[in-house]
């Protein structure tokens, strides 16, 4: 990550919902810690952090306690949030997570 960076970890709803309040614009990787395909994707992530000038928040969700909420079927996911709200998302696929190549193109 770039020196001015923003980028934070969670991984609770609560400090979600504070984050999403006081940012407008948040691109959040949602993804678990015990998934390989999510583990595999956090470096790309983490690579792009700061490129966007919006505020990134990776959020691990190891109990799933956020999936219904976000309609999380797979991890990673990825979504943009602006003003609080979903107008984005790039979800993962099962048995293949997600590529450096798709996060590009999605956050064009």
């Amino acid at each position: 990550m770039g020196a001015n960076a923003s980028c934070s970890l969670v991984d609770n709803v609560h400090d979600l919902k504070e984050i999403l309040r006081v940012e407008d614009s948040v691109i959040a990787l949602f993804y678990a810690s015990w998934c390989p395909f999510s583990q595999r994707f956090l470096p790309i992530f983490q690579k792009h952090v700061g490129k966007e000038g919006r505020h990134f928040v990776m959020v691990q969700n190891d109990q799933e306690s956020m999936a219904d909420q976000y309609s999380l079927k797979v991890y990673p996911t990825v979504l943009f949030f602006e003003k609080g709200i979903v107008l984005k998302r790039l979800d993962g696929v099962l048995g293949f997570g997600l590529e450096e190549k798709q996060f590009i193109e999605w956050m064009s």
